[in-house]
């Protein structure tokens, strides 16, 4: 079967706020601009410079951490035989472990709780550990592509001007050759190159101390709150390793930009987008991309499943009892979409990336053996209220509405893909067309076109008589 990907799929992707692809894109817009601005402010050895760190760094910002936890998975979890997926957050209630533990899918998991269960300072020390271990790994990774930069863009700007100085002075000796102009330092196909008169002289500066802090428990285990820690420590490692003041200012647009747009500014336009449609339209759309995306959510409205899961559910007043509701009833709509937001995990999540991409995409069927809830995962019980209390109001804005079910699920969906594209793509345009831009005008005000490492170069050979 050939995987078809709809558009649905494409809104249930860029709508899900727990995901990193909307992050990847937003990364990507704006490494791609920046990219391009040092193309066109410098020279070939500062937009090859900027290439490797921008590329470089999303490589690393990306897969970094999650790397280097599977390999802790391996070397400390498996070594003392203690199952990696339990998260340790389940361990906060003891009635909500002793739940998971009897609600586990099969004995081997049961018997994995028991040796948490008897062994939990040891798991939580190991969590940290590798939470710990795993970040300061990615960011000393980080920290070398930054040393390595450097040196591969100063070694190539060296052999550059030294292969420049004697192609001028071989010309200036050449008495056969017609001097009908004066030589320059040979520009790029497709870009200016720059002068080598300068007026300042920058020295670069390498500190190679990255600090690091304790971070409150909630960003362990959240990868979007991981990146953020990460972003963090990539930020303080820009400034503090600026080779001049042109590239101190341009980290602080960049780096600036980043954290507005990447972190917070996308959440506060979602809340501001959810509340004008509900405002103006009386209709919510604070659920999950997808679950307003399925084909679920109409079904669940035409046959009064909805009504009928609400309704069993408004019985469960303590957490335990909720969460007991979620593994004795698959079948309530409720849970089937708390399962569909990754709210609660299930035990399809464990596969491995392939069969994930092959059910997603519709090339293998997901088995009802594989939607039994994987009680090692938490469940956070006052999200898992918050999708019941939005589907009891989109479901109490329906009946009130005196539009057709059709229509009615139309203009929701409608509202909510318009929201998703206006959110991405203001960050989109603020990252990776806004940001470049400021840059290049940054370096046009302050008549700083030129790229400041390769003067500095420059002139370092000329005092050592090597040019």
């Amino acid at each position: 079967m050939i995987p078809v990907i709809t558009a649905s799929k494409v809104y249930s992707v860029l709508g899900n706020n727990n995901s990193l692809v909307p992050l990847a894109i937003k990364d990507v817009a704006n490494s791609a601009g920046v990219t391009a601005g040092s193309y066109v402010t410098g020279n070939e050895a500062e937009g090859e410079d900027r290439f490797i760190d921008e590329f470089g760094t999303q490589a690393i910002w990306l897969f970094g951490i999650p790397v280097y936890k599977k390999l802790m998975d391996l070397a400390l979890f498996k070594l003392m035989g203690y199952d990696h997926k339990i998260d340790v957050r389940v361990l906060k209630n003891k009635d909500i472990f002793e739940k998971a533990k009897e609600f586990a899918y099969n004995d081997k998991i049961k018997n994995a709780f028991d040796k948490v269960g008897k062994n939990q300072k040891t798991f939580k020390g190991l969590t940290f550990a590798k939470f710990a271990l795993s970040t300061l790994l990615t960011i000393g990774t980080y920290g070398a592509l930054t040393h390595y930069r450097h040196k591969h863009t100063e070694e190539n700007i060296r052999k550059s001007i030294l292969a420049e100085h004697n192609a001028k002075k071989a010309q200036q000796t050449n008495k056969t050759s017609i001097n009908t102009f004066t030589p320059v330092i040979e520009k790029p196909q497709a870009f200016k190159n720059v002068s080598v008169d300068k007026k300042e002289d920058e020295k670069a500066k390498d500190r190679e101390q990255i600090p690091f802090k304790g971070v409150l428990s909630e960003f362990m285990f959240s990868p979007v709150k991981n990146l953020m820690i990460l972003d963090g420590a990539i930020t303080i490692e820009r400034f503090a390793t600026s080779r001049s003041l042109q590239d101190f200012l341009g980290y602080a647009v960049k780096e600036g930009s980043i954290w507005m747009f990447m972190y917070f500014a996308g959440a506060k336009i979602e809340k501001y987008l959810e509340k004008k449609s509900e405002t103006k339209h009386n209709k919510s759309i604070d659920l999950d991309a997808r679950v307003i995306e399925s084909d679920e959510l109409r079904k669940a409205f035409h046959d009064n499943s909805l009504k009928k899961s609400i309704d069993a559910f408004a019985n469960c007043k303590t957490d335990v009892e909720i969460y007991e509701f979620i593994n004795k009833n698959p079948d309530n709509f409720i849970v089937q979409m708390a399962k569909k937001s990754e709210i609660v995990k299930t035990k399809a999540a464990n596969e491995n990336f392939f069969i994930k991409i092959a059910r997603r995409t519709g090339m293998m069927p997901l088995l009802q053996e594989d939607d039994k809830v994987d009680t090692r995962a938490y469940i956070d019980i006052d999200e898992f209220k918050g999708v019941a209390q939005k589907l009891e109001k989109l479901h109490t804005q329906y009946e009130n509405s005196g539009e057709t079910l059709d229509k009615f699920l139309k203009g929701v969906k409608k509202l909510k893909r318009a929201s998703v594209l206006k959110n991405i793509g203001s960050c989109i345009m603020a990252l990776g067309v806004i940001t470049p831009a400021i840059m290049v005008g940054l370096r046009y005000l302050r008549e700083d076109k030129e790229f400041q490492v390769r003067d500095r170069i420059e002139k370092e050979m000329k005092l050592r008589g090597e040019i």
